[in-house]
């Protein structure tokens, strides 16, 4: 059971061939035109071919068409980040893929500024009102707070599993339509020797690099959902998937429940695990790997937007806390979703996004994640779960 937590993740990998919808930007080192600031014609006139395309696009209703207006991609269709991040590696995606929810990637840290007319107000809108003059809270992983979340469901009735994650990006790094094959390899390095110099016994255990996986580990990691999935045309499209499978891994502990994927979609998804529902124990094992791994390898974070993350959605605390919980009663009910909507949780089936619950089994988990702390967004899952069980106790 604690193995298919892992399912419920917005996982994205590639394999074998892939279409590359435009090479990135960043990774050509002059403009046609021979001006390292400015996207050349080219690159420009794919922006407002793609600009045409999206508001063409009737049953479009991504959050890019809604904010990619005239007037911006006036104001951006020139701009290159320091690394040559032009507004086309923001919004390829989002026009390859017209049923996209966003729409947008940042291919580099400094996109979410140089991009601000773009990405501000579409954050606003994905993140409930987080406005351009807000600053996420300073950071509060939970640290001393951990008996505040006792167990759950200590009889464990409802509560199958616990799972809490977050992402993180290395500093001195871009995103991935940015990163070269060199950079890929450097802090898989950089990543592999901090794995093996932690000291917690709780937290030591195997490194297994994609490339040149044997079939038997790729069996097991396979087995206990640990390896990503395959295929995600959104990310394809992104440029994310470039020079698969180097640089791209997976960590986990003896007793797996501590897991670290390794340039999956962000450099760091640092996730930990186990059967029932403590969630202050999972949140202890977690803040243990964060801390151990950023002592070694410092994570990227602006000081409005909080831990930078390729996707917006994820900004902020990059915090999803979640349990797979069984409520037959109360999930039979029509106002189950309000019920959930009300207190500030995401109801997804156990294996994903988009996916339906299987044998009355559901995937609950917190729903903010900027414009709150870390630990914030843990008590918000934590006490909306705890309202949910007195409710089916009652139903």
């Amino acid at each position: 059971m604690l193995q298919s937590t892992l399912k419920s993740t917005k996982t994205s990998i590639c394999h074998g061939k892939i279409l590359f919808f435009s090479p990135p930007a960043c990774l050509s080192s002059i403009s046609a035109q021979g001006n390292y600031n400015m996207a050349d014609a080219a690159t420009i006139k794919k922006i407002e071919e793609g600009y045409a395309k999206l508001q063409a696009a009737k049953d479009c209703h991504s959050l890019l068409k809604k904010y990619l207006t005239k007037p911006v991609v006036d104001e951006l269709k020139g701009k290159k980040t320091k690394l040559g991040a032009t507004l086309l590696d923001v919004i390829q995606s989002g026009v390859a893929n017209l049923d996209s929810g966003v729409g947008v990637y940042a291919p580099d840290a400094e996109a979410y500024t140089m991009f601000k007319p773009l990405f501000d107000p579409l954050i606003q809108d994905y993140h409930n009102g987080f406005a351009p003059n807000q600053k996420q809270p300073a950071i509060d992983l939970g640290e001393g707070k951990t008996n505040q979340l006792p167990d759950l469901d200590p009889e464990g009735k409802y509560i199958q599993s616990t799972r809490v994650r977050c992402g993180r990006s290395l500093q001195g790094y871009p995103f991935n339509p940015c990163l070269t094959e060199a950079n890929y390899l450097e802090m898989e390095g950089k990543v592999k020797k901090v794995f093996t110099e932690l000291k917690d016994p709780e937290l030591q255990g195997t490194y297994y690099p994609l490339d040149g996986m044997t079939k038997e580990v790729q069996t097991q990691l396979i087995q206990d959902h640990f390896l990503f999935k395959e295929g995600d045309r959104f990310l394809q499209a992104a440029n994310a998937c470039r020079y698969w499978p180097k640089g791209r891994g997976i960590y986990h502990n003896k007793s797996k429940t501590f897991l670290v994927w390794v340039n999956e979609e962000d450099h760091l998804r640092i996730i930990s695990m186990q059967n029932g529902g403590n969630v202050g124990q999972v949140l202890e094992r977690l803040i243990k790997g964060v801390k151990a791994i950023q002592a070694q390898a410092p994570f990227s974070r602006d000081e409005r937007l909080g831990w930078l993350t390729f996707c917006p959605s994820n900004l902020g605390t990059t915090v999803r806390a979640s349990v797979h919980i069984k409520l037959p009663k109360i999930s039979a009910k029509p106002e189950f979703k309000k019920i959930c909507d009300d207190l500030k949780l995401q109801i997804r089936g156990i294996h994903g996004e988009h996916s339906e619950s299987a044998g009355g089994v559901y995937d609950i988990s917190n729903k903010a994640r900027l414009g709150l702390t870390e630990f914030e967004a843990v008590k918000q899952m934590y006490d909306g779960v705890k309202h949910l069980i007195a409710l089916e106790k009652k139903a």
